[in-house]
């Protein structure tokens, strides 16, 4: 049952941002009669649409959510308050809720109702599905994974910059999932300048189909350029045409040359030691901005910075059958290492073949 819910959670991976994903299955007698999960922000949560799906089934039913029901009054009235209402006698709990305004207040209301009340079922499956959702509430800083192809000798674009295109269709049109599940999408001054790039969710290049946006209107992930000096940018930047909307994050005192960052929203960041922009005060300002999943798309040195800072939280790792040569930009800038046992270590979580290209998931051992 709870698995069942963890895929139902898994369907508003693209929708529900910046709120977590969210299952529900309602069960009597071992038979499923209502399920239901969190489509978008601002409309009903998963229990409220696997409650109406089950109707008057259920009075003494179980309910199986991927995380504790809310407590609070926020869009949507609380969902604890609905299950006691429905008359569910037992309540099956993957993962308790981060967020200060819920964190043990439902399932508090849910045990003062007379209901049992278990915790944990698939508890791991459930943090992942929202691992975003629990770095911004416990760590106070957005998930970061950096997303990079490369070849077979881990180089990611000629001596001159040229990259497009290291690997094939199959590939690029992965990239657009892992974009349209993140909050933001992060870039450097350097690849803001050289390559101009989009950022955009093209999930129409993919054989995905997506809830349909209400209105018209979906989340749209905020394009997030690091532009310490406010220069990277020129007029007809595709950054700034407006199509999503863009937050340019810069250093103390610096001033636009005319009026082209009007079209994008301006905040300050700090500079570290080395004078760059300090990268913890960025993921803690952008998970304060509700943040969950920042996909970095950058050059070899912002992504290396990041890195070495610990900071990476798990790494997109395409590989394709092509050699660039050792002139060729390299996957990561980092500094030289003392001997072998200052090597940083990685573990793989997924691998898949996409077309002829390898897709890995990594994450710091």
């Amino acid at each position: 049952m709870m698995a069942r819910a963890l895929r139902l959670a898994e369907r508003g991976l693209f929708t529900t941002q910046p709120n977590p994903r969210v299952g529900c299955v309602i069960a009597q007698g071992g038979e499923i009669v209502g399920e239901g999960w969190h489509q978008r922000a601002g409309e009903p949560h998963a229990e409220v649409f696997a409650l109406r799906a089950a109707g008057a089934r259920t009075l003494g039913a179980i309910a199986y959510t991927t995380l504790e029901p809310c407590s609070h009054q926020g869009r949507t009235p609380p969902c604890a308050d609905a299950l006691v209402a429905a008359g569910i006698a037992r309540v099956v709990v993957a993962s308790d809720d981060p967020n200060p305004k819920v964190a043990g207040a439902g399932l508090q209301r849910l045990r003062a109702a007379g209901i049992a009340v278990e915790t944990g079922l698939m508890r791991e499956a459930a943090r992942d599905l929202n691992r975003g959702f629990f770095s911004r509430f416990e760590r106070g800083q957005s998930w970061v994974r950096v997303k990079l192809a490369m070849s077979l000798d881990g180089r990611t674009a000629l001596a001159n910059g040229e990259s497009k295109w290291i690997t094939g269709a199959a590939a690029r049109a992965d990239v657009q999932r892992w974009r349209a599940r993140s909050s933001a999408i992060l870039t450097g001054a350097g690849t803001a300048r050289a390559d101009d790039p989009r950022l955009t969710v093209r999930l129409h290049e993919t054989r995905l189909r997506p809830l349909p946006p209400p209105e018209g209107e979906g989340f749209k992930a905020v394009r997030v350029v690091l532009d310490a000096r406010l220069d990277a940018l020129q007029p007809d930047a595709h950054l700034l045409d407006g199509s999503t909307p863009t937050l340019v994050l810069h250093a103390p005192g610096a001033q636009p040359r005319d009026g082209r960052y009007s079209r994008a929203e301006l905040a300050v960041v700090e500079r570290g030691t080395d004078g760059r922009l300090e990268l913890a005060a960025v993921l803690t300002a952008l998970a304060a901005r509700g943040v969950n999943e920042l996909q970095v798309e950058a050059g070899p040195g912002l992504c290396g910075a990041l890195f070495q800072q610990g900071l990476v939280d798990e790494l997109l790792l395409y590989v394709a059958p092509t050699v660039l040569g050792d002139t060729a930009r390299p996957l990561l800038a980092l500094p030289p290492l003392a001997d072998m046992a200052a090597r940083r270590n990685l573990r793989v979580i997924d691998q898949r073949m996409l077309g002829s290209d390898r897709r890995l998931l990594l994450r710091p051992a």
